[in-house]
């Protein structure tokens, strides 16, 4: 007879099979393991993480080099780019500028979403369609230094405004949210890293919120290292 457990699912560290009674959860981004509760995760964790290892490298492997959803150029540990202030470099300008525009968006959002805040020159404050709040925004992060990409220029400001001005996803004129965001770039850590991005440019996060134990938290995930249940 076919043993009755072998489609369902096994804690990885006491063997415990998924059931009514027995809960099991992955942890951090791990996709091959099950445990049923930490302390086994924990018992398990020394064999675990370089089979975990292995397989985050051969996912990030078979991705590299295939275009994101909504980007040109896919860049590695973009979590480990904030913490250098490099998250927005290496990148091509239609990237910069996209990316650019959405800081600022989604940063205009959760102003007005969490802090009940309008900015004047924001399309919620009333202007049409926000382009001198952004140039605004965009002058706010030229001042930090080495923020931008080395090549930023004057220049580099009017083609960013321009694309803004254009009809589509750029579009100043138009509001976005974290469901928008997170829809158009098939990945739901990027409201986080625009947010960050955003943290960075403004001094601190969304409703006064800190992002740095967040920011160090996905540090840890990129490296493979455990992080919360």
């Amino acid at each position: 007879m076919a043993d009755a457990n072998l489609n369902y699912n096994k804690c990885g560290a006491c063997g415990k099979v998924e059931g009514a009674d027995v809960n099991l959860k992955r942890y951090a981004k791990c996709q091959s393991t099950f445990y049923c509760c930490r302390d086994c995760q924990k018992k398990d964790w020394k064999t675990h993480k370089k089979i975990c290892a292995r397989n985050a490298a051969s996912r990030m492997a078979s991705s590299s080099g295939a275009s994101p959803k909504g980007l040109q150029v896919a860049v590695e540990k973009p979590f480990h780019r904030l913490n250098a202030k490099t998250w927005i470099h290496d990148r091509p300008k239609e990237d910069v500028y996209k990316l650019l525009i959405d800081t600022y968006r989604l940063r205009m959002e959760d102003n007005y979403k969490f802090e009940g805040n309008a900015d004047m020159d924001s399309i919620y404050g009333g202007a049409q369609d926000g382009r001198q709040g952004f140039e605004r925004f965009l002058r706010l992060a030229n001042s930090r230094p080495h923020l931008l990409p080395p090549w930023w220029e004057q220049k580099s400001v009017t083609e960013c405004v321009a694309v803004g001005a254009m009809s589509g996803w750029s579009d100043l004129r138009c509001a976005i949210g974290k469901s928008d965001v997170i829809e158009h770039y098939g990945n739901s850590d990027m409201p986080m890293q625009l947010r960050m991005f955003g943290e960075q440019i403004y001094g601190y996060g969304p409703g006064g919120h800190d992002g740095a134990a967040m920011l160090r938290a996905q540090m840890m995930i990129e490296n493979g290292k455990m992080v919360g249940i």
